[in-house]
């Protein structure tokens, strides 16, 4: 019999950010005067460089701009996302194979929405994003992690992938350059997985939100352009977010084989409708605009990288393996684990977590929220000054004890 005084179930089974309600929290906290440094937000803390400002300032001025516009985003931005996607990705695609969304939170949703059916299953290395097993979920289908460590440098095996499948399988949810590890597939590795994916007739939702964050001699690569034979089953989510510091602009993109992007816009025509007409402007001039701010943020970037591992790796218990991308680092936090610090014990990071923001106002997010208890995400898109004084606190907490 239905339940009529309570809400869905689906709604239920539906796990807040982790990463949010710390970044949330940390801010809530400094409200109160309390000296909070979070290290949870998975966003760039410069602004959106000035050219894209003033795009959106002439579109919102623009009556154009004041009505509703195609589901599937603007034609000149779609244009523009398949000719950057070309430049920076190699990867030759049409207009009509991008869907632009509200974010790339919404991408993954699409995508999940547009390919899974209750009982399919998707799998999903650990690491992995929050958002993902939720979107799977949404979708009615099963999330089947696969964990990885350090041994591997966070990067799943064709072996493991192997052991995971069954004849439900109808996805794997692919992430290079990683969040939450910074973790970067080798050329070969990469190769394997889509050659993989391909003879077994599955899916594959690759993440490339983070393209232009790689470090030292370390290289992007799309899958479906190292790999060819994936493309007719490959969904490419993508946004302005990272790169261009427009977190809160909220447009992304999926791009995927015909079937796909017109089963993404039909759903898209009732959940939004289209996505804010002015974010597509300043989304049109990021993509189609030079690359040199994006190279300023991630000259900075490397140098809080290199400082955040080395202060972590100079921490007693905390080993670190250095991110080759993105903008976090994952450190093994097992080893403060039952120990005393500032006169208290955590048997998880996620008592470790709290530990911290109690006893020296660091924000931290959990392994357990990313699928990997024992760990801790911590990310390095904060000022320089912010970033030491945090590390240094742990630091002497663990000193002292």
């Amino acid at each position: 019999m239905t339940d009529r005084t309570s809400i869905s179930q689906r709604a239920l089974a539906v796990q807040p950010s982790a990463t949010l309600a710390i970044t949330n929290l940390a801010n809530q906290l400094r409200a109160e005067g309390k000296p909070v440094i979070g290290y949870g937000a998975g966003e760039p803390d410069f602004p959106t460089p000035q050219p894209i400002v003033d795009a959106a300032v002439v579109a919102a001025r623009d009556p154009k701009s004041h009505r509703y516009s195609p589901a599937a985003g603007q034609p000149a931005l779609r244009e523009a996302v398949a000719a950057k996607t070309l430049r920076d990705s190699r990867y030759d695609i049409e207009a009509s194979q991008v869907v632009i969304t509200n974010g790339g939170k919404q991408a993954v949703y699409l995508a999940c929405q547009t390919l899974l059916d209750p009982g399919d299953e998707v799998l999903l290395p650990a690491p992995y994003w929050v958002t993902y097993p939720e979107a799977v979920g949404l979708a009615g289908a099963t999330t089947v992690p696969i964990p990885t460590d350090e041994s591997t440098n966070f990067t799943v095996t064709v072996e493991q992938l192997d052991a995971a499948v069954t004849s439900r399988t109808k996805m794997l949810i692919f992430v290079s350059p990683s969040n939450p590890t910074g973790a970067v597939y080798e050329p070969a590795q990469m190769e394997a997985v889509a050659s993989w994916a391909a003879n077994r007739g599955i899916w594959v939702l690759t993440d490339e939100i983070y393209e232009h964050l790689v470090y030292g001699t370390t290289r992007f690569e799309s899958m479906p352009v190292l790999s060819p034979e994936i493309a007719s089953r490959c969904i490419v989510v993508n946004g302005v977010a990272k790169t261009y510091a427009m977190t809160g602009w909220r447009v992304g993109w999926l791009i995927g084989p015909d079937e796909v992007s017109k089963g993404a816009t039909r759903i898209q025509s009732h959940l939004s409708s289209n996505t804010n007409n002015i974010a597509q402007a300043a989304a049109l001039e990021a993509v189609t605009g030079p690359l040199d701010a994006v190279n300023d943020m991630r000259t900075a970037f490397d140098r809080r990288r290199k400082t955040m591992v080395h202060m972590l790796r100079a921490i007693d218990g905390v080993t670190c393996q250095e991110p080759e991308g993105a903008f976090y680092a994952f450190p093994n936090m097992a080893g403060l684990l039952g120990r005393p610090l500032g006169g208290h014990t955590a048997s998880t990071t996620l008592e470790l977590a709290s530990l911290l923001l109690e006893q020296v106002s660091v924000a931290i997010v959990p392994g357990e929220a990313f699928g990997s208890p024992g760990y801790a995400r911590l990310s390095f898109a904060l000022g320089d000054t912010d970033l030491a004084e945090g590390l240094q606190r742990i630091t002497d907490l663990v000193n002292a004890s």
